[in-house]
């Protein structure tokens, strides 16, 4: 099966498919799509980047055009992740009237979402606490719910959503087809497909739980002072656009001010703003407004930003599965890109366990040595 034009899908589904460029599936596209077509429950483990959004949204179209009664859940951990899902998606189903998309995320208008969900959309994106709210108030049935989809896994978990997730269930028919999908397949992440899905069968494709491999990924040793100066440096040095990951919301805008002063066009995300500051901060980098995005870990999933040069960890993450989300912003869908990593001292065996766990090569710490003389920005 090398191209979506020799699948068995609907006419108007391949139109979309055509419309958007999607000749040949990605190898867990490939895999995923004739399973999830034939409503077994699956956990499907694959590299960031590799099109796992399409490996389940394809099918779902798919099923619900070919069955006007059934409807479609997916639970995802992010705002800018369900975002990111319910534009693809809505892409998928611009000839499909019957198809309805609706986002429901917290730190958003809830009237408008009611409005949305008196509509009864066949496919549901949503953040598990504002989903809860929802069932709470009794504005949406998931009674007519045959599949869910839980996105990034490993990440609800990290986030402390499994007991959300106890509750939705609650909510949902029995049979029903499952689909857990993860780029880091952990114990915690295979007691989670224990726990809901029914003799899933198991995809795993790529360098499961490491990065993507035309990653270059690099390290940089510096002290806690000298970080801002030698950041500039850095970014005088590449071309194209750049995510910063940051530890904190104050280091974040702290950080995106020092840069603003410098002369570079800045963008910020993290916690602490609210949904249309993260979507307007979002549109600016991936329109070239911004040619930077200072973000939290809160961006590290969900962000499709293609043309994703360089990602450079200002600081480490606190978690070393989300090392491989940070980086996995770059080199997306067959790119290439780099990655480079800030070690202080104090960051040196954090740093050394998470090239041994991720097998990063050529990135071994020396003693440190004194930076050279800041270079002056050049507009």
């Amino acid at each position: 099966m090398n191209t979506f034009a020799q699948m068995q899908l609907p006419s108007t589904l391949k139109s979309a498919l055509n419309t958007l460029g999607f000749v040949e599936p990605t190898k867990i596209q490939e895999s995923v799509i004739p399973v999830s077509i034939n409503g077994l429950d699956l956990v499907a483990c694959a590299e960031t980047g590799s099109g796992k959004t399409g490996a389940y949204g394809i099918p779902i179209v798919s099923r619900l055009l070919e069955d006007t009664k059934k409807n479609a859940l997916i639970l995802a951990p992010t705002r800018e992740l369900v975002t990111q899902i319910s534009d693809f998606l809505r892409s998928l189903t611009v000839n499909c009237r019957e198809l309805q998309v609706a986002s429901i995320v917290g730190g958003a208008d809830i009237r408008k979402q009611l409005g949305i969900l008196k509509r009864n959309p066949r496919i549901v994106v949503a953040t598990p606490g504002r989903l809860i709210d929802h069932l709470k108030r009794k504005s949406l049935n998931l009674d007519s719910t045959a599949i869910l989809v839980l996105d990034e896994g490993d990440r609800m978990i990290d986030m402390g959503f499994a007991p959300q997730l106890d509750q939705i269930l609650k909510f949902l028919p029995k049979q029903r087809q499952t689909s857990l999908f993860t780029a880091t397949l952990t114990d915690r992440v295979r007691k989670l497909a224990d726990k809901y899905l029914q003799k899933p069968e198991r995809i795993s494709v790529g360098r499961i739980s490491l990065p993507v491999a035309a990653i270059k990924q690099s390290v940089i040793q510096t002290v806690i002072k000298d970080k801002d100066e030698r950041l500039v440096d850095e970014l005088n040095e590449r071309k194209g656009s750049v995510i910063i990951f940051l530890r904190t919301k104050r280091k974040t805008d702290k950080l995106a001010r020092y840069l603003a002063d410098y002369g570079f066009k800045v963008s910020l995300i993290h916690g602490g703003r609210t949904h249309g500051q993260r979507n307007q901060a979002i549109e600016s980098f991936k329109n070239g407004r911004s040619r930077i995005l200072c973000a939290t870990d809160i961006a590290a999933r969900g962000i499709d930003i293609p043309q994703v040069e360089h990602v450079i960890n200002f600081d480490l993450p606190m978690m070393d599965e989300d090392y491989v989300h940070r980086i996995g912003r770059t080199a997306r869908n067959g790119a290439s890109g780099q990655a480079v990593s800030f070690v202080t001292p104090e960051d040196h065996r954090a740093w050394q366990m998470l090239a041994r766990k991720y097998q990063i090569k050529g990135v071994e710490l020396v003693g440190l040595k004194r930076r050279p003389a800041r270079r002056s920005f050049q507009p």
